[in-house]
């Protein structure tokens, strides 16, 4: 579970994964030996354990300096932790850019560690203004990244978070860009297999990474102008990494959209139907998402919202049937006089990788008479896959 709810978020020239060739690889960040940044607040090791330290974390965790020296036995790493959490001391920065100077490449890790009641950097009880890294972190990254830019040194921002945190001032400077989701006692060496690339990441992010400190948790589900400033404001409320992205070793492509009907009933079901195609030199996973879209209803609605998804293993070159069942209860919404209805209409389909990765699209309509829906709609979207030449 761990290996695949990691995200790879960018990668740029193939700077992952890493190869087991001798080098020096820099790891440099506070959740580099801090194994319980893996945690969320209600974990026991967090929750209790956290405040009587002399009694470790009660269960096995490897850290991220740990699983990478596991799992690249050839490289020479070096840690050096920079700055804590929370912490405003920015007396171990120096010896961060040290370890950037010796290094041919540099792993970045910084997030949060979890705790209760304000004892956290993400949990119960501890909130945040804005979407900026807790503590100083933020003034590491740009250090080491300012360092490793004048040096030619590619770095791997690492974030392991309990929120999506602003990335947007960094996105240009990085390699590539890692993000875990509080992965679990396990987390350590799926992090490192993902690096290493023993594991082909196929996780997609469940909230959009925001550009800017002040962009909360970037949901989509928006009206137009929630999307694209179209002009009407000087700034851009688009993500700087859209809900449901997520990148791959390998490449996939979606193709041949399909709908079981043109139009359908207010209480009918459809197919839509699409072809996955592993087009990369290596196995992988990918998420197909299905969305809709309800351009002219009685109340404005999102631009698209997801209706579904699958995720689909596939072999080197193989492709696979994706099916859909998509009720009409899946467009219901609450109407003007507070009573969730289904609205006779047009309704978009797009299918694809991403919420703004959707290459295919088309449309139905419903038929009839305006219909409430009460206890017992429909509220999942069953789907097939079967295998293809």
């Amino acid at each position: 579970m761990a290996e695949r709810s990691i995200v790879l978020v960018r990668n740029e020239n193939h700077a992952l994964p890493l190869s087991d060739n001798p080098r020096r690889i820099g790891v440099i960040g506070p959740s580099a030996q801090q194994a319980r940044t893996y945690l969320g607040c209600y974990t026991f090791p967090n929750h209790v354990l956290s405040r009587f330290e002399e009694h470790g974390a009660g269960i096995e965790l490897e850290t991220v300096v740990e699983a990478l020296g596991a799992e690249l036995p050839s490289a020479t790493l070096r840690h050096a932790r920079g700055v804590d959490f929370t912490d405003p001391d920015l007396s171990g920065v120096p010896e961060a850019l040290e370890v950037v100077r010796d290094s041919d490449l540099v792993v970045l890790t910084v997030g949060d560690l979890a705790g209760l009641f304000g004892r956290g950097t993400s949990g119960e009880g501890c909130d945040v203004v804005d979407l900026a890294l807790p503590g100083v972190q933020a003034t590491l990254v740009d250090e080491v990244l300012a360092e490793a830019q004048e040096r030619g040194v590619p770095v791997i921002l690492l974030l392991i978070t309990g929120r999506p945190y602003a990335v947007g001032e960094f996105v240009d400077r990085t390699a590539a860009i890692v993000q875990a989701f509080m992965p679990g006692e396990e987390g350590g060496s799926a992090i490192a297999g993902v690096l290493s690339g023993r594991v082909n990441p196929s996780g997609k992010l469940p909230v959009g990474l925001p550009a800017l400190h002040g962009g909360q948790p970037g949901t989509y589900l928006g009206p137009p102008l929630a999307v694209s400033n179209d002009g009407v404001s000087n700034l851009d409320p688009q993500p700087a990494y859209a809900f449901g992205h997520g990148l791959s070793y390998t490449s996939f492509e979606v193709e041949d959209l399909q709908l079981s009907a043109e139009s359908i009933a207010t209480d009918g079901t459809l197919q839509v139907s699409a072809t996955v195609r592993n087009t990369g030199d290596r196995a992988g996973a990918e998420v197909v998402q299905l969305y809709l879209s309800d351009p002219v209803a009685q109340v404005t609605r999102p631009t698209h919202w997801l209706a579904g998804f699958v995720k689909v293993d596939l072999e080197r070159s193989a492709a696979a049937r994706v099916t859909f069942e998509v009720h009409a209860d899946r467009t219901s919404f609450t109407g003007r006089d507070g009573i969730r209805i289904v609205e006779p209409g047009e309704i978009g389909v797009a299918v694809g990788t991403a919420s703004d990765a959707l290459p295919l699209s088309g449309n139905f309509r419903i038929e009839g008479t305006v219909r409430e829906v009460g206890e017992g709609r429909v509220l999942d979207t069953p789907s097939s896959v079967f295998p293809q030449a």
